[in-house]
């Protein structure tokens, strides 16, 4: 008996160890669990395996372009998911398409999406070294804020694209994404010039770049905000 008990020993000893040192050479990877309202109303509940964070944005890109959680579905041209780089040093989010993205199907590609092209030049770096999205996937008709019904709609989809982005730090431009990653009701010009948190990954508040193109005054201000985020990427290495 004894004997047995010592090769049963044995044999699990040597499959923990091999068990070990084959998870140590796997990418990352998450599970994919979400819900998905179609445009007929009806919902569906998705849970797949095991993905990376390629794999899992094709995923969830898919079931955006699918979705009907809300009236905006039905008045746009496409969904605009968010374009950029997994495991980027920065993601960028905004609170809705405009014209331009919902022709394009690309975010902040209009006058708003130069200007936010040229502040990240500023900060040295690239937009394709980055991640760019918004809160809510759809064009509101006349580019009119997003309502809170539409934003939280959006939600669920905005934080499993963060957790596969996994960006070291975000921004966050204009008020309708300062509220939703903040939880807090207020004005950029009390959130801002701060550091707040998503889970463990940092943000910082600023001006929407379409704010900016009205009021030249606040460019100093957000140009602040963006000297945050320089040192803390330089202190995070």
């Amino acid at each position: 008996m004894k004997t047995l008990v010592s090769e049963i020993s044995a044999v699990l000893e040597g499959l923990l160890a091999e068990e070990s040192l084959t998870t140590d050479y796997l990418p990352p990877i998450r599970s994919m669990s979400s819900d998905v309202i179609h445009m007929d109303g009806t919902q569906e509940s998705r849970i797949a395996g095991p993905v990376d964070s390629k794999v899992g944005l094709e995923v969830l890109q898919k079931q955006v372009s699918g979705c009907g959680g809300c009236d905006l579905a039905r008045g746009r041209t496409q969904t605009v998911f968010g374009e950029g780089a997994a495991g980027c040093g920065v993601m960028f989010i905004g609170e809705a398409p405009g014209a331009e993205e919902d022709a394009t199907g690309r975010p902040f590609v209009g006058p708003a999406g130069q200007l936010l092209d040229r502040m990240i030049k500023a900060m040295n770096l690239t937009r394709e070294e980055c991640y760019i999205a918004n809160v809510v996937k759809c064009r509101p008709p006349g580019n009119v804020t997003p309502n809170p019904t539409q934003t939280e709609a959006c939600m669920p989809y905005l934080r499993r694209q963060i957790e596969l982005i996994a960006p070291e730090i975000i921004v966050a431009l204009g008020r309708v994404a300062a509220n939703a990653l903040t939880g807090r009701v207020e004005a950029i010009a009390r959130l801002r010039h701060q550091w707040h948190t998503w889970g463990d990954i940092p943000f910082v508040v600023t001006y929407h770049p379409a704010a900016l193109l009205r009021d030249q005054s606040r460019k100093k201000l957000a140009w602040e905000d963006l000297k945050m985020v320089m040192a803390k990427l330089r202190q995070l290495g």
